[in-house]
């Protein structure tokens, strides 16, 4: 298995909240759920974003692919690039230090 990063982006559009649409809040929810599903899975590594609401804010998503096609497929099957409602850059990644005892905890 290989690893890999897709850094994600809003459209500027969306800095603003309230431009949502209850659409792309719904897109949003099953977002997160595809990448709750794949931590259980035990693909996905880490999702986070960052707080920025502007063209300095990105999300992304560290995860395992046998390959870069398979790794191409998961992005483009994350409902919120599938819909179109975020760009993501796909890339090898080379994972060097992992800190096993510090837990992440969504909030």
């Amino acid at each position: 298995m290989e690893t890999y990063i897709y850094v994600l982006r809003l459209p500027e559009r969306l800095y603003e909240a309230a431009n949502w649409t209850e659409e792309e809040g719904n897109i949003v929810s099953k977002h997160f759920q595809y990448l709750k599903e794949n931590v259980e899975k035990g693909i996905v590594i880490l999702a986070g974003r960052t707080d920025q609401t502007d063209a300095t804010g990105f999300g992304i998503v560290i995860f395992q692919a046998e390959n870069e096609e398979a790794a191409e497929h998961f992005k483009n099957h994350d409902p919120a690039v599938q819909q179109g409602l975020m760009t993501a850059e796909l890339s090898r990644y080379r994972l060097a230090l992992l800190n096993e005892k510090f837990s992440l905890v969504a909030n």
